[in-house]
């Protein structure tokens, strides 16, 4: 069943109006009818199956039928920080991290980043909300305002996690499965296309972040993102 997204808050004996973009995928794309059921979340809180009760293509109306029980969402609260990747990277990202259920993803600026924000984040949030809707998820994945890697409060979270290629004895799976108390935050860094220089891995490491290695191959930025995301999200969900 496919879903859709109201910012408004739940009155079930309500009906409600779908945008304008929704109303013409729910009737030309997925061709659906007077009475076929949808998903709506509310307000990124609340999901409902709905009823179609008016299938106009430019305004569909549904109305609350039965809540969806139990949730989909991590136990626990992930976030990325990493660099703008090159050309479309980013977005495809986003897109694969959201999937996976990671909460927040913000966006950095280290030595070797040679990649320019322009006014991409809107762009961003809308490529992070449509990955929601396929992915059937309902809080959405917050895409943050850049930052410089030396101004992210590693103090915030329970577990900071930083991949590295050079490092060799300190896997993420020994970390995680080692682990005393099971961490409610967990944010993890990964450096730019060219890597981490040494002084910010120093850095990194002086406020409390763990160096790890993925294994003796390099992996690519994006590749490294989405491998470490599973990986925790498997450790725990």
């Amino acid at each position: 069943m496919q879903q859709y997204f109201l910012n408004e808050e739940l009155n079930v004996n309500s009906t409600y109006e779908l945008s304008k973009d929704d109303s013409n995928h729910i009737v030309r794309i997925m061709r659906k009818k007077i009475s076929d059921k949808i998903y709506v979340v509310f307000n990124d809180e609340i999901k409902y199956i709905c009823s179609i009760i008016n299938d106009n293509i430019e305004s569909v109306i549904v109305k609350p039928y039965e809540e969806v029980r139990g949730s989909n969402e991590l136990p626990i609260k992930i976030t990325i920080a990493i660099p703008p990747l090159k050309n479309d990277k980013t977005e495809y990202l986003i897109q694969k991290l959201t999937e996976l259920g990671i909460n927040k993803i913000i966006p950095i600026t280290v030595k070797r980043c040679v990649v320019k924000l322009d006014k991409k984040k809107d762009r961003w949030d809308t490529i992070a909300k449509e990955a929601l809707k396929q992915c059937q998820g309902v809080v959405p994945t917050v895409i943050d305002e850049i930052k410089k890697i030396d101004k992210l409060n590693l103090k915030d979270y329970d577990l900071v996690l930083v991949p590295y290629e050079n490092e060799e004895e300190i896997f993420l799976k020994d970390i995680l499965r080692n682990l005393k108390v099971k961490p409610s935050k967990i944010l993890y860094i990964i450096g730019a296309e060219g890597g981490f220089e040494k002084e910010e891995i120093d850095f990194l490491k002086s406020q409390g972040a763990k160096i790890i290695s993925l294994g003796k191959r390099i992996l690519r930025a994006e590749t490294a993102a989405i491998v470490t995301g599973g990986v925790i999200i498997n450790e725990f969900f």
